[in-house]
């Protein structure tokens, strides 16, 4: 899964003012030896992807690049295999930024479904209104409007260069740096705001022809995700355990501390505010949910009444007389 919490892009225009090379960053002779260490993982990677990737919907090419920043933002924080059917059922409802742009918020509300945080289903319909009213519903390929457009962060900006427009960019997430930091500098990463090290360190390694970058890019998350796992790694299935350098270290660190810390969801205000919004969406299109019925799915009424008041915050929910509650229009 990917998050926008990752910077990628040191050499994008926005962030070239002042700031180290790459190769400064890691050291010039270091950065040669990182890049003939990744010359031999490419050639590695490029067989264990052709044999062992997982035929995603949105991947080889069989989408658009707005499929592709649908996929992204959808797959943020929420794993893969759970974004699959809702991404296919979303794309063929919404096939491009328009057609998202002039559906009724409630039932965009719906669509999103169990996939959680879903405030980021309105956001993403917020990115569609814009591409579709500034960019004649064209998604931008310039790293800056990228940025500009609502839920859109550097991770997912860097993402639809690399994936949806073959572009060389670094692309970050927590499965990459993982895997690169093992594989090539033998330590583990720790989490948290990504380093001016584990930034530079995914320059250097980059494959110089965009091609093989995109191709990098795609091969090193989905070995992060499948193989060199935080707290399992099957290194007698990775195709860099020959060459990786956590491995000869003799893995100093494994797990120490997960990249993504598992979190207490039961009776929590997360937990509240989705039953509210699955009560909501199990209701005819327009129905209403009444304050007493909402009780009945959280027997604490000061939670309640936050999370309630959040969920009209976001704009998820209109608060009706009498204080029911309906989906948006």
């Amino acid at each position: 899964m990917v998050s926008d919490m990752a910077d990628a892009s040191p050499r994008t225009k926005s962030r070239k003012r002042a700031q180290a090379t790459p190769e400064q960053t890691v050291g010039e002779r270091r950065a040669r030896e990182l890049e003939r260490s990744a010359r031999q993982a490419l050639r590695e990677l490029a067989t264990w992807w052709q044999t062992s990737a997982r035929d995603l919907p949105w991947r080889y090419g069989r989408t658009t690049p707005w499929g592709v920043l649908v996929c992204e933002v959808m797959s943020q924080q929420t794993q893969m295999s759970r974004v699959v059917p809702y991404w296919e059922a979303w794309m063929s409802q919404w096939p491009d930024a328009a057609s998202l742009a002039a559906a009724e918020k409630s039932e965009v509300i719906r669509a999103w479904g169990r996939l959680g945080y879903p405030r980021r289903a309105l956001r993403l319909q917020e990115c569609a209104e814009v591409v579709a009213r500034d960019y004649d519903d064209r998604l931008p390929r310039e790293y800056d409007e990228l940025m500009a457009l609502p839920s859109v962060g550097d991770y997912t900006a860097s993402a639809v260069l690399s994936f949806a427009y073959g572009e060389r960019v670094a692309v970050i997430d927590t499965n990459i740096r993982r895997a690169l930091s093992r594989a090539f500098l033998g330590v583990e990463s720790l989490g948290g705001s990504c380093t001016p090290l584990e930034r530079a360190l995914a320059w250097v390694v980059l494959p110089k022809a965009a091609e093989q970058s995109v191709l990098w890019n795609q091969a090193v998350m989905e070995l992060g995700a499948l193989v060199c796992t935080a707290k399992a790694p099957q290194c007698e299935q990775c195709p860099l355990q020959p060459q990786c350098e956590f491995v000869k270290a003799g893995m100093p660190g494994l797990g120490e501390k997960r990249t993504r810390p598992r979190q207490r969801f039961h009776g929590t205000d997360r937990q509240v505010r989705g039953s509210i919004l699955q009560a909501l969406r199990a209701l005819p299109a327009g129905g209403a949910l009444t304050h007493a019925q909402a009780e009945g799915l959280c027997a604490d009424a000061v939670q309640l009444d936050r999370c309630i008041a959040s969920l009209d915050d976001d704009g998820l929910i209109e608060i009706l007389p009498g204080h029911a509650m309906r989906l948006p229009a």
